[in-house]
């Protein structure tokens, strides 16, 4: 089975490839530090170029899968446009992946906390020991990680990803390891999407938001 796998919630835009023989390949747009996000411009090309290197085309894929958030809303919905639209062109079944899961994917044997900057001041937050969901996918604030991951199931874990870093000391402070900032574990894997997609019954293609957009708040705002 050829799996495409992508996400766009995060500002980098990432994309895998796991071949029906087992070759594995990835691509991930790297930003600079306050780069806004080139998912438009950039998830097609990465596809493509992975199909390319993979000797394959479009019409030998037989799943798309998706990153579904928590993330950003406009790039959630990129990736999810772009998913719908390939699996209906290619006639390839549909498969979506929670972002915080594929973050957490590649760390095993230990329970993974993986954490986004959801901005507003808060954090998007999940935890994994293998393929159980230890903590579900949530909106918090720095000031309540110690009480949200202050369970003993916690305690001692890796925590991984770009909001993991930016609390940093907090995360030391209540004995969560947070591996180096140079660390592949805080980028989020293509590669992790379609293992993902590939040995677990297929999640529907719908974005996770856990909040309402900017402008919905917005607009309330203003009447």
């Amino acid at each position: 089975m050829n799996i495409l796998g992508f996400d766009t919630a995060t500002p980098e835009t990432t994309v895998g490839l796991l071949t029906a023989g087992g070759e594995q390949f990835e691509a991930r747009d790297e930003l600079a530090p306050g780069e806004r996000g080139r998912h438009a411009e950039r998830v097609l090309v990465q596809s493509y170029e992975l199909l390319a290197d993979a000797k394959l085309t479009w019409t030998d894929l037989q799943v798309i899968a998706v990153g579904v958030g928590p993330g950003g809303y406009t790039g959630l919905r990129i990736g999810l446009a772009t998913a719908h639209g390939l699996a209906l062109a290619h006639d390839a079944e549909l498969v979506g992946v929670g972002t915080l899961r594929a973050l957490a994917e590649p760390v095993r044997g230990v329970t993974a906390i993986a954490i986004l900057d959801a901005r507003r001041g808060e954090l998007f937050a999940a935890a994994y020991l293998d393929d159980v969901e230890v903590l579900s996918p949530c909106v918090i604030t720095p000031l309540e990680l110690p009480d949200v991951l202050g369970d003993a199931a916690l305690r001692g874990a890796l925590a991984v990803g770009a909001g993991a870093l930016a609390q940093c000391d907090l995360l030391s402070r209540i004995g969560i390891e947070v591996p180096s900032e140079d660390s592949p574990c805080h980028h989020l894997c293509g590669g992790a999407i379609c293992r993902l997609a590939a040995r677990s019954p297929g999640g529907p293609a719908t974005p996770l938001y856990l909040r309402r957009p900017d402008a919905e708040r917005n607009l309330e705002a203003r009447r």
